[in-house]
This record gives structure tokens, sequence and C-alpha cells, in this order.
């Protein structure tokens, strides 16, 4: 019986523990999705009008400057750019959004994959480490963006991304990210990001264009790469605010299960200790009844 009350004992000791560290990292991620969502939140409107005026030039325009990065050509070299974290302890986040890049690989590229024509740009190394364990065609350059996350580095591994599609070595760039609704929602998409996709009908039934000075061929050059940078930056900060709040999320349920845990030790802690006592007085009794036999 002093044994079990022992390993009891031991055991409080290290939910005790485990639970603290998770408060701890509960508490550190709720101050950096506080940034993060304040990035993201600045940023989204922004990029959002960004890409309907893409959408919107795409659909108008008929001249060929940039029409590069407009052209559907037939699809036999893909490019997946999967954004990770580079930490775990966020729950199911990193696992949701390996198998969603798995599955549009299964289900939309599986011929382009048997041929070994599908490439993997991972942001984040969960994902790196992932992708290259399990022999995926993977580009290795640009994993530890969230080690100096800013434009500057964003931009670098999309510059990736958009050389290699207009160098033809790959026809389709595809964004595997999760969208940040709130602290405890994440909506995990596939996004198109080359070649430009142009704007639905609906949205152009009045057919507005622009007036453009200088010429509409050298805006058009010049705001297609920046516009495309913007919109990865914003799926990299969608990202980042999403994983602090998936691990916010995930610790604050590690601590609640910790308490539960805590609350069924102490109970067995306390029946092993009362039947202890029970023993010891009845082996007392026992012997005191024999000494006065």
């Amino acid at each position: 019986m002093p044994g079990k009350l022992k390993e009891v004992r031991n055991r409080i000791k290290s939910v005790q523990s485990t639970q603290q560290i998770t408060k701890a990292m509960k508490m550190v991620s709720a101050a950096k999705l506080r940034r993060a969502q304040d990035a993201i939140i600045q940023m989204r409107p922004y990029a959002r009008k960004l890409q309907e005026l893409l959408q919107h030039i795409v659909h108008n325009y008929q001249g060929d400057a940039g029409r590069q990065y407009i052209i559907n050509r037939p699809v036999e070299k893909v490019l997946i750019v999967v954004i990770t974290s580079d930490r775990g302890l966020c729950g199911a986040y990193n696992a949701s959004l390996i198998r969603l890049a798995k599955q549009l690989v299964h289900e939309r590229y599986a011929a382009q994959q048997a041929r070994g024509q599908v490439y993997i740009m991972p942001i984040g190394k969960k994902g790196y480490d992932h992708f290259v364990k399990y022999k995926f065609q993977v580009i290795p350059d640009h994993w530890q963006v969230f080690y100096h996350l800013n434009f500057e580095t964003v931009r670098q591994a999309a510059h990736t991304a958009i050389q290699g599609f207009l160098d033809h070595r790959w026809d389709v760039v595809e964004l595997v990210y999760s969208e940040f609704k709130n602290a405890a929602t994440q909506r995990f998409v596939v996004e198109r990001f080359l070649p430009v996709e142009p704007a639905q009908a609906q949205q152009t039934k009045s057919h507005i264009n622009f007036l453009f000075e200088p010429s509409e061929d050298q805006l058009i050059e010049e705001l297609i790469p920046r516009i495309l940078n913007t919109q990865f930056f914003k799926a990299v900060l969608d990202a980042h605010a999403s994983e602090h709040g998936a691990r916010m999320t995930a610790m604050d349920k590690a601590s609640e299960n910790a308490s539960e845990i805590l609350k069924t030790l102490r109970i067995s802690y306390n029946r092993a200790r009362q039947a202890a006592i029970t023993t010891e007085l009845t082996e007392i009794v026992s012997g005191a009844a024999a000494l006065k036999g």
C-alpha cells in the first residue's frame, strides 16, 4: 500500500508539472497570437482589394504585357506550396495541412505524381521534415521563412515560385495553407496562385475599366509581380496567426485535461490513504485483542 501511495503522488507531481508547462505555453501563444492577428487583420483588406484589382485587369486586358502570368498551359509539372509551422504542440494543425496537400495530389495531380512531376515547396519545418521523410520532390530553399518572418523573406520564396512558373519549371502553382478566422477556428484551403485566374462573370457585369497612367502595359508588368508577392505574404501571415491560435487552443484543452486527471488521481490517492489507515487501525486493534487474550 505505501508503494501505491508513492506511485500516485509521483503521478500527481508529474501531471502538475505538465499543467504548468501547458498553461505557460498557452499564455505565450496568446501573446504571439495578438500580434499575428493584428498583422493579418490589417493586411487582409489590402490584399483582397489587390486580388480583385488583379482579376479585373486580367479579365479586361487585351494586350500582351503580363500575358505569361495568365496563360493556362497543359499541366505537366506542378508546384504545391505547403505552409505549416516550425513547432508542434498545436493539435491537428500540421497534420491537417499535410493531409490536405496529399489529398490535392491524389485527387487532382495523380498522373503528374506518378511521373515524378509534382514538387513540394514547404514553408515551415514540420512540412519540410514530413515531405523529405516520405521522399517527395522537395524544394528545400525556403522552409525557414518563419525564422525571420518579414516581407522580404517571404518575397524571396514567392519569387522562386513565380520565376519557376515563368521559366516553365512548373505549369501551375497551388497554395495550401490555413486561413485565420479566430483563435479557435482555422479554415484549411487550397488556393490557385499561378496562373492568375480572371474575375468571375458576376463580378464584372458592369465592365468597369481603369484609366492607366503611365501606359497599361507598363503598369501591368510592374503590378502583377507585386500583387502576387502580396498574396503570398497574406497566405503566410494567415498561416502564422492560425498556428498560434491552434496552439493556444490545444494548450488550453491540455490544461483542462490535466485538471481532470488531477481530480481523478487525488480521489484515488485519498482512497488509497484511507485504506492504508484502516488497515493499520485494524492491525493495531487485532494486536491489542491478541495481547488481552
